[in-house]
């Protein structure tokens, strides 16, 4: 997509929020070596889709391991639902996780499972009565377009397929925000539409805050200019001239966050990075 082709007026911003479901500041990472990222800032507000782009190795999913407390930052805090988790004990932050859901890369389902127990797995582990579990898989997988795969093993589900019922595993508890690591990685073009239908289709109809990592500036794009029709029941392009604000680009680089704005801000922006990883 080039600048000409992004339209330059927008749909009205989120109302702001005073308490984001996310927010990093000055965070810095670093295992044995350099830091992999430093004084790094930014916000999820409710019902704000966030995208973080970037090549590989530059700390895209550390990140959102730091948002669930899987790791500690060497400096700076980090903000989940309103709760500093810095230094919070894991057994605090077991209510917080609950609350999220995570899309896995490759989709990370359990091979020796049926789809139903890969969904209910969280549901399982709670102690949550059968018929309600069934309830809620049911709903989760009419969501994503699998209910009939409900009995079924993941080895006899394809690539596109395995990762639909990952985002109905995040989805069953109606989580207050959503990760999404690379979820359309290793994908089709076509599959990799469907995947990203399926994140518009929760962006728009449950309005759940999430945050997506990628590298595909296309499906970053698609999830700008697209809207989910209900009517319809598909994704379906904006009106000429508008582009969706709900949803906003983050991008790392070196180590450092060097863009955070709108998808006009971003094709438009001067940054040597910004421009090389554009084009």
């Amino acid at each position: 997509m080039s600048p000409a082709t992004v339209p330059a007026t927008e749909l009205p911003p989120p109302t702001p929020d005073a308490t984001p479901v996310v927010a990093l500041r000055n965070v810095a990472v670093g295992f044995d070596g350099p830091p992999v990222f430093e004084n790094v800032s930014f916000s999820v507000a409710p019902a704000e889709t966030r995208i973080l782009l970037g090549p590989a190795g530059v700390g895209k999913s550390v990140l959102l391991k730091l948002i669930l407390g899987l790791l500690r930052p060497l400096e700076g805090s980090v903000e989940l639902f309103g709760e500093e988790i810095s230094d919070k004990p894991e057994e605090k932050l077991f209510p917080l996780r609950a609350r999220a859901g995570m899309v896995f890369q490759e989709g990370a389902l359990f091979d020796s499972l049926t789809v139903r127990d890969n969904v209910a797995y969280q549901l399982i582990q709670e102690g949550v009565r059968d018929e309600e579990i069934d309830t809620r898989v049911h709903d989760a997988l009419r969501f994503v377009g699998l209910e009939e795969t409900f009995d079924l093993f993941p080895s006899s589900l394809s690539g596109g397929m395995r990762r639909r019922v990952a985002i109905a595993r995040a989805l069953i508890n109606q989580p207050d925000l959503i990760l999404y690591d690379s979820p359309t990685g290793g994908l089709d073009p076509v599959t990799c539409e469907t995947i990203i239908e399926l994140i518009v289709k929760q962006r728009d109809v449950r309005a759940t805050p999430s945050l997506l990592v990628t590298h595909r500036l296309q499906d970053a794009f698609t999830l700008c200019t697209h809207r989910y029709s209900s009517e319809e029941g598909r994704m379906v392009p904006l009106p000429e001239g508008q582009i969706n604000l709900n949803t906003t680009f983050l991008m790392l680089d070196d180590g450092h966050l060097i863009f955070d704005g709108s998808l006009h801000d971003l094709v438009y922006s001067q940054d040597p990075f910004v421009r090389e990883f554009l084009e």
